[in-house]
């Protein structure tokens, strides 16, 4: 008797551990998607509220005096002309820019695209293209309605055609490099990996707004606008991919484990003739 108590006793232990064990996998899961998506959006707001600020204080002219400082600081005293630096920093410096132009961007963000669609993952590619052509037209619309002639203390390093307010380059290479960087980040199982591709996103964003002030076609707080803004879309947009992977609306950007190939079938053993 004693016996059979003990053994439906361990039985019970068995299956409450393995129900505790599905439940906490589940529900874990569960609430740490839960709980990135609502920090996502949390430092999106953030973000949001951030340039709703500096964008006030663009309009009531109280950055005035520290964008032209930060310009003048970037040349030479006795040649506005001359950015401080040798000339091949100069040159340097037009490479960079280019990382963050309209026609970069868009072959970066179809390469990507198209990459996801032969990887069958088309619902993530339609994704990437409408999240970046969002933020492409968010740019061009906050630009027409701020209309922030560019700067005219120095001449220009590079040709512009449009507005000043916010910077069209540093959003939009906050939209693509930091998405993609977070992207490629989410599917590596190293910490050290993950951190340096998103530092790599982080710098070429950084490296792309600084290039825009030293050549004189943007004001420093047109660049911290395009900052905050893009960050902010991008941030938004990994929020909504990550809510609707979790409900298989978009495919997961996890690798997929392939098929095992089937094992080959065993050679009928023929039958040894007797002697």
């Amino acid at each position: 008797m004693n016996q059979r108590e003990s053994a439906a006793r361990k039985g019970q232990r068995a299956a409450l551990r393995a129900a505790s064990a599905v439940w906490q996998g589940s529900v874990g899961r569960w609430a740490q998607r839960e709980f990135a998506v609502l920090a996502t959006l949390a430092l999106a707001a953030a973000a949001v509220w951030v340039f709703a600020e500096l964008a006030d204080d663009v309009l009531e002219g109280e950055t005035h005096a520290f964008d032209e400082w930060v310009l003048l600081a970037l040349r030479s005293a006795g040649d506005r002309s001359d950015p401080l630096g040798p000339s091949w920093l100069e040159e340097l410096m037009r490479d960079i820019t280019a990382l963050g132009s309209t026609g970069i961007l868009t072959f970066v963000t179809l390469a990507v695209a198209g990459f996801l669609a032969l990887d069958r993952k088309s619902h993530a590619a339609l994704f990437l293209m409408v999240a970046v052509g969002g933020g492409m037209l968010l740019s061009t619309g906050l630009k027409m309605g701020f209309d922030r002639p560019r700067p005219d203390l120095v001449p220009h390093g590079a040709i512009v055609y449009t507005a000043s307010f916010p910077s069209g380059h540093s959003m939009l290479a906050a939209v693509v490099y930091l998405t993609l960087g977070a992207l490629l980040a989410r599917v590596q199982p190293r910490r050290v990996l993950k951190l340096y591709l998103l530092g790599l996103a982080i710098l070429l964003t950084v490296a792309v707004g600084m290039s825009r002030i030293y050549l004189g076609v943007h004001w420093p707080t047109d660049v911290l606008a395009g900052w905050t803004l893009g960050a902010a879309w991008a941030l938004g947009c990994w929020a909504i991919a990550l809510w609707l992977q979790a409900r298989g609306r978009v495919e997961s950007d996890a690798p997929v484990e392939p098929p095992a190939a089937d094992a080959p079938a065993e050679k009928p053993r023929q039958a040894t003739p007797a002697r």
